[in-house]
């Protein structure tokens, strides 16, 4: 029996409808963003990807709701989404005004990183359509009430751009609560993203108003205690066997404080160098918490999504079985192989992450 009152398929036109900004990924691959002549394109967005890696891995309907200033960086992240999968039918255009002083599009300078040197990200994202959504840009009545989704889920970056998209987040989950949808939310701490608009009080002032009507939160050690003001003494980024306790701890003291969370999730990574990180994952449901298998000196190419990918893993796990080992196990197969590709979004399959989740190695494949 599933944690999770999840609404059957058949009366949904999506399985999981995302709420979040995309912006233009700039990827100089081992080189440097301040030293390069040339850039690999991709699109990349925390609630964003995943809605693709629950499409292109997992083969579920999915949709983004976001918003692009109508130019040819806009429509190139359009042609992004499509050939993804994703539905493209939420998403607001918001006319151009030649220069980009009234709105544009976000781009993303990033660095992967390698040995000591750890990936690096610059945004240039001001004035952006997705920043500048407010309540009832999106009519969320027909997409949960007449259309019908199964799952809402959205983060504490999109809710970082800006007063009102703080407020659509808002007006976002309570109606997918009206309409029995399963809001997941990623807290996604950036500093960087809230100095501007009140810092670390105003993350949690916006966090904790947001929590109220979440079903499932995601979020490591640094989220909990910046958004939402949990703290456990001594708990360090690298979270070893002992820590995890410790990490325990908080969740319990987070459940206790919202007891709508039917279950929080967050990935356990210790860093070694940028390419060699120890990774697993733990899940609390039902009163009870649940390990995913613990990868020790993982291999990394880009660690830059990986959290995501272990997002729609969870997710898929949680829509296709209901049990909380099993999604925590489908999160951390699905986050790990994420990262030994480049970019964002994941280019893993259902039958490769089935094989790693299984104990499956890198064996070739013939």
């Amino acid at each position: 029996m599933s944690v999770l009152d999840i609404r059957p398929a058949e009366e949904c036109r999506w399985d999981l409808v995302s709420l979040g900004e995309i912006m233009l990924r700039l990827d100089p691959g081992e080189g440097r963003v301040r030293t390069t002549r040339a850039f690999e394109v991709w699109e990349g967005g925390g609630e964003y990807n995943v809605a693709r890696g629950l499409r292109r891995c997992f083969g579920l309907k999915t949709a983004i709701a976001t918003a692009f200033a109508d130019n040819d960086i806009g429509r190139l992240l359009e042609d992004f989404i499509l050939q993804g999968g994703v539905d493209t039918d939420l998403i607001r255009w918001a006319p151009f005004d030649g220069i980009g002083r009234d709105v544009r599009n976000g781009i993303n300078f990033t660095e992967r990183g390698y040995g000591l040197r750890g990936a690096a990200g610059t945004s240039d994202r001001g004035n952006t359509a997705a920043s500048q959504m407010k309540p009832g840009d999106i009519d969320w009545e027909e997409v949960f009430g007449k259309q019908g989704a199964r799952w809402l889920h959205t983060g504490g970056i999109f809710a970082a751009l800006s007063e009102s998209s703080a407020e659509v987040v808002i007006e976002a989950v309570r109606a997918a609560q009206k309409h029995g949808v399963i809001v997941s939310y990623d807290l996604n701490y950036r500093p960087s993203l809230w100095k501007s608009i009140g810092g670390q009080e105003k993350a949690r002032e916006v966090n904790r108003r947001i929590a109220e009507h979440v079903d499932v939160m995601i979020g490591n050690e640094e989220d909990f205690t910046a958004c939402l003001g949990f703290e456990v003494e001594g708990l360090d980024e690298n979270i070893s066997n002992i820590e995890i306790d410790k990490f325990k701890t908080m969740i319990e003291q987070a459940v206790t404080a919202f007891p709508n969370f039917k279950a929080t999730a967050t990935t356990l990574r210790t860093v070694k160098s940028a390419g060699i990180n120890d990774w697993g994952a733990i899940c609390w449901a039902d009163g009870n918490f649940y390990e995913a298998n613990h990868r020790k000196n993982l291999e990394i190419l880009d660690r830059v999504g990986g959290g995501d990918s272990f997002a729609s893993g969870l997710i898929y796990g949680f829509l296709a079985t209901g049990d909380p080992q099993e999604a925590v196990e489908y999160g951390a197969a699905h986050g790990a192989l994420a990262m030994t590709t480049p970019g964002d979004t994941s280019m893993a399959t259902l039958a490769e992450v089935e094989k790693v989740k299984g104990g499956g190695g890198a064996r070739v494949v013939r």
